[in-house]
């Protein structure tokens, strides 16, 4: 199993919140609405990413940026101006995803200098969040490929009105999203965590494909050791280097992050979370749940309740 496939699996659009702003300077766009990620694609023209804290990163034609909420952030022409507020008042948004634009809108589009297309993710549950707490506030990715008419063919979606566009939509940012955070870790100034080093590793990849694949498996470091065709200390060495935990380890707290998110589905019980996870009985997981996430499983399960309506889309089975 491709690790990073799994974890942004859960990373999806549906019904994405898309907007297109046409800019034209001065401009300063404002981003408060606290989603975990914003990805920020310049159709046309360019600007500066001024996050609220840290350094502004300048995002050209043919880039693609992510920002890692929820802080606010700005998308502005001129970076020592990117927090005003005050120049809040001189960005137009034409439209939203599905909306058709009006003569005047388009006049407007041609004669200004930059149209931003931005779309925002609410990621909260844990498999993700593992490989996204890894990004850093602002992130730049060139397109090292001509994908221009990627763009123009995403930009008519947006102005169309054509049955399924919605769902076209939501793929499309899927596509862009992942493609972006591929590349990402693919840089030379990525600091991509230990176990997306791992995968390719000849010794630590194969127990970690393993775990990925049956996490529910009672793995013991011999066994995964097998798997790689290596001794069992080799392996345990190896991994750790790699990973930064031992193998064991690596398993318990995936399990335990898989079991976070099975723990905000209410019709399973917290037996059933044990079992899917690899516990026999619902105590020893309890133990090993509060000793990983610093609670009992049902007290994370009342908090997650508490903080939002679990995804209606995710399958029951």
């Amino acid at each position: 199993m491709d690790v990073f496939d799994e974890l942004l699996r859960g990373v999806r659009g549906r019904g994405a919140v898309f907007g297109r702003s046409v800019l034209w300077p001065p401009w300063t766009l404002r981003f408060t609405d606290g989603a975990y990620l914003t990805l920020c694609l310049p159709l046309r023209g360019a600007g500066w990413i001024v996050p609220e804290a840290g350094e502004a990163r300048h995002v050209a034609l043919g880039e693609a940026a992510i920002v890692r909420g929820p802080a606010p952030f700005s998308f502005t022409d001129d970076p020592a101006n990117g927090t005003g507020a005050e120049r809040r008042a001189d960005t137009r948004e034409v439209r939203r995803a599905g909306d058709s634009p009006a003569p005047s809108d388009l006049d407007l589009e041609l004669s200004c200098s930059t149209v931003l297309l931005a779309a925002t993710y609410d990621v909260r549950t844990q498999v993700p969040q593992r490989l996204l707490r890894a990004l850093p506030p602002v992130l730049v990715v060139p397109d090292e490929q001509d994908c221009a008419p990627m763009r123009d063919y995403l930009e008519a979606q947006i102005g169309g009105g054509r049955p399924g566009h919605q769902i076209v939509l939501d793929r499309l940012l899927d596509w862009l999203l992942v493609c972006t955070l591929r590349d990402w870790f693919d840089r030379p100034e990525a600091e991509p965590p230990g176990w997306y080093g791992a995968l390719g590793d000849e010794v630590a990849g194969p127990a970690l494909r393993a775990i990925h694949e049956d996490p529910a498996h009672p793995w013991t470091t011999a066994e995964l050791a097998s798997r790689a065709g290596v001794s069992r200390t080799t392996l345990a060495k190896r991994f750790t280097e790699l990973v930064g935990d031992g193998p064991v380890s690596y398993l318990t707290e995936w399990r335990m992050t898989l079991a976070a998110d099975l723990l905000t589905r209410p019709e399973l019980t917290v037996a059933a979370v044990a079992r899917r996870v690899g516990y026999a009985d619902a105590f020893g997981f309890s133990a090993a749940f509060k000793r990983i996430r610093g609670e009992s499983p049902s007290a994370y399960r009342q908090e997650a309740a508490t903080a939002h309506v679990p995804d209606p889309a995710l399958p029951a089975g």
